[in-house]
């Protein structure tokens, strides 16, 4: 059985005894508290909440019940590595050093002994609840220092770093499954006109706009980062140079599609693309790749801009780069 009683805005607690009475009366207590109770009558029935994503972050079980006790359960959610951390704490009726080094050594974090008094564990829950709290501001700084360290600031797209890193990943994924990677450098026709007509913060909101254009246009597991100035790196995995070509058309025909406004200004930007892939280039790594790219990129330009170009010419192998 799980029965749960709901408090209007309160923190959501499981709560596990197979004895009736004193699941009854900790489940009103917690629920005078402002607790949510989630209440389950047996081990399983309790492992069943807590390994489920959205469990609650706060358990109060009972040390001995029958089929998975209070213990295992313990030990299987730290073995998980659930993030985040679930504050576990372990009712037990008996007093002594070593069930209680037995509780804290699977991973509670805490315990209180039965008949325990309503205001210790008030108390030690409140002390749960605070560690909780600090826990949830450090995953958020941890998760902020990553994503400062891993996108692009003008467009929020993956940075140079981090779409190399994600292109390394790909290449050696492809070889291990013996399928191919595509690659797509694109780079704003005539951004340094843009820049020096307009300002550099108009020419911010010109990357700012192609990148969106770009995310909007790709499949969900390609990748697209800023690679540097007014250059892209798109990543295709799975493709080989026909796949890889009819993206990168994709993208930079979307990037010409309308006009961008700078202020009352509508602006027409295009983009010059070079495509790469590993299926023509298999002993390529992530710089040879991005080099043929780039050389594909250059002989674009130089046939006029707004176009593409395919690295597939004998004189870019990689043992010439």
């Amino acid at each position: 059985m799980v029965w749960r009683e709901v408090s209007v805005s309160g923190p959501r607690i499981l709560i596990a005894d197979d004895h009736q009475e004193s699941l009854e009366h900790l489940g009103q207590m917690l629920g005078e508290w402002g607790y949510e109770v989630i209440a389950a009558d047996n081990g399983y029935r309790a492992w069943e909440v807590l390994h489920k994503p959205d469990a609650p972050r706060l358990a109060i079980l009972d040390r001995r019940m029958p089929g998975i006790d209070g213990l295992e359960i313990v030990r299987k959610i730290r073995e998980q590595g659930q993030e985040p951390h679930i504050y576990v704490l372990l009712l037990t009726v008996y007093d002594n050093e070593t069930h209680v080094v037995d509780g804290l050594s699977a991973g509670a974090d805490d315990y209180i002994v039965k008949p325990f008094r309503a205001h210790e564990l008030h108390a030690r829950l409140e002390a749960g609840q605070r560690i909780l709290e600090i826990q949830e501001q450090l995953i958020q700084t941890r998760d902020r220092l990553h994503s400062q360290a891993t996108t692009d600031s003008v467009t929020g797209l993956w940075n140079r770093a981090a779409i190399v890193e994600i292109l390394q990943r790909e290449l050696s994924r492809a070889v291990r499954i013996k399928s191919s990677v595509g690659i797509l450098l694109i780079d704003v026709d005539n951004f340094k006109n843009i820049n020096d007509s307009f300002g550099h913060q108009a020419g911010d909101s010109v990357l700012l706009e192609c990148g969106q254009r770009m995310r909007g246009s790709v499949r969900t597991y390609d990748a697209t980062g800023r690679y540097g100035g007014d250059e892209f790196l798109s990543v295709f995995p799975g493709c080989n140079v026909e796949e890889a070509v009819m993206l990168g058309e994709r993208l930079r025909r979307e990037i010409a599609k309308q006009h961008v406004t700078l202020g009352l200004a509508p602006l027409w930007v295009t983009a010059s693309a070079g495509v790469a892939s590993s299926d023509l280039f298999p002993d390529a790594d992530a710089d040879q790749l991005i080099a043929l790219a780039d050389q594909a990129l250059y002989h674009a330009k130089r046939g006029g801009r707004n176009r593409l170009e395919i690295a597939e010419s004998p004189e870019l192998a990689p043992s010439d780069l």
